[in-house]
C-alpha cells in the first residue's frame, strides 16, 4: 500500500494539528496509508542532543521514512518568511537521496502556520518547495475548485495550506482551514495512487 509521509516541525502545536488533518484527509482515499513524523529541535549548544524518541507527538523522521514513502506533505511554521531551521536542517541532510534520485517523480505538498495573517505564509510555502523541486518532486497545491479557498478569512492558498495562529498562537484551526487541510491530503493521496498505478 502506498505510504504518504506527513513531515512537520511545530513549536506551538498548530502545524502539528494541520499535519494530523492532512493525514486524515489522505487516509480518506482508499489504498493510502499516512505516516506522521517530526524533526528534533536544532540546538545552539554544540554538546546538546535530543533523545531518540520525543517526549510527545510523532516520532522523529529518518531518511528511510523519506525514501520509503511514495508522497510527501511538508509542514513548518513561518520563520521570517521561511521554513523553520529544524526542518531545513533535516532537509539539508537528504543529499544522499538527491544523489540517488530516490525522491524524483514523487508528489509533494507543503503547509505552514504563522502568528500574523501577513507573516510570510506564501513565501514560507515557496521556500519549502525549492528543495523538493531540486529532489525532482512533483508539487501540488490547492485548486480554486475547493470552495473554501474562495471564502476563507483565515488561511489557505493555492500554493499549499496555511493557518493564521494569532500573536499568542492560540487561534483554533478554522472550519475552512480544517476542510482545506483534508482536501490537500486527499489531493496528494490521489496523485500518489495515480503515479503508483
Amino acid at each position: 500500500m502506498p505510504q504518504l509521509l506527513v513531515l512537520y516541525y511545530s513549536r506551538h502545536g498548530a502545524t502539528e494539528k494541520m499535519a494530523q488533518l492532512i493525514a486524515r484527509g489522505a487516509e480518506e482515499i482508499s489504498g493510502i496509508t499516512a505516516l506522521i513524523r517530526t524533526v528534533p529541535e536544532v540546538s545552539t549548544v554544540c554538546e546538546s542532543t535530543e533523545n531518540d524518541i520525543p517526549e510527545s507527538g510523532a516520532p522523529y523522521v529518518t531518511l528511510e521514512d523519506l525514501k520509503n514513502s511514495q508522497a510527501l506533505a511538508l509542514g513548518s511554521p513561518t520563520r521570517f518568511g521561511n521554513m523553520a531551521s529544524p526542518l531545513k536542517y533535516f532537509i539539508d541532510s537528504s543529499s544522499s537521496l538527491w544523489l540517488s534520485g530516490e525522491m524524483s517523480g514523487k508528489p509533494a505538498a507543503v503547509f505552514t502556520s504563522s502568528s500574523s495573517i501577513h507573516g510570510g505564509q506564501e513565501s514560507t510555502l515557496l521556500s519549502m518547495m525549492i528543495p523538493l523541486l531540486h529532489h525532482g518532486m512533483l508539487i501540488t497545491g490547492i485548486p480554486y475548485t475547493e470552495p473554501d479557498l474562495h471564502n476563507t478569512l483565515s488561511g489557505g492558498t493555492p500554493y499549499g495550506m496555511s493557518h493564521f495562529a494569532g500573536q499568542d498562537n492560540k487561534n483554533a484551526i478554522s472550519d475552512e482551514e480544517k476542510r482545506l487541510c483534508r482536501a490537500l491530503g486527499k489531493r496528494l493521496a490521489e496523485f500518489c495512487l495515480k503515479l503508483n498505478n
